[in-house]
């Protein structure tokens, strides 16, 4: 759960990370999962998914390690959001069929789509794992939505060697 006032520090904090062009894209990409994970204390692990074709590789991520480094896509919180292609907000993992537990502490999540600017098209998503039941709300995927935006403005608009990372 985000105030209004935190969500506009942390956008603009976030943009100027993502505006470092003297950085790639990826490394750019980890500064900022860092930064998310440091400044928002409910976020307990942070991370990004690319879509490859029918599954989710994990991209760049800050928190306790996970296996869960391909996800087909239709499983877990992760999968379900691009196969349903809507962002999802897990009050309680363990009330989810197909959850796949990356850590035992896990009790909620959210997971936002990064969506190409133009066409629509899922790049890959935001996900993140919280600790307590309810961690996340509306005013969480708000800010991840615009986080996610410009995650997707960013890999338009980079070079094609750092697209294919």
């Amino acid at each position: 759960m985000v105030d209004d006032a935190l969500a506009t520090e942390v956008i603009l904090e976030a943009e100027a990370i993502l505006e470092a062009s003297d950085s790639p894209l990826q490394e750019r990409l980890q500064t900022l999962m860092q930064h998310l994970h440091t400044r928002l204390p409910h976020f307990h692990w942070v991370g990004i998914y690319w879509l490859k074709g029918d599954e989710l590789t994990l991209g760049p991520y800050v928190g306790p390690p996970t296996e869960h480094v391909r996800i087909p896509v239709g499983r877990g919180v992760c999968g379900t959001a691009v196969a349903e292609n809507m962002n999802q907000i897990i009050e309680d993992v363990r009330t989810v069929d197909n959850y796949l537990a990356c850590n035992l502490e896990t009790r909620s999540e959210i997971v936002v789509l990064i969506r190409h600017p133009v066409s629509g098209r899922i790049l890959g998503q935001i996900d993140v794992d919280g600790t307590e039941v309810g961690a996340f709300d509306e005013s969480d995927e708000a800010l991840l939505e615009v986080i996610g935006e410009r995650i997707a403005q960013q890999i338009v608009n980079s070079s094609p060697a750092e697209k294919s990372n």
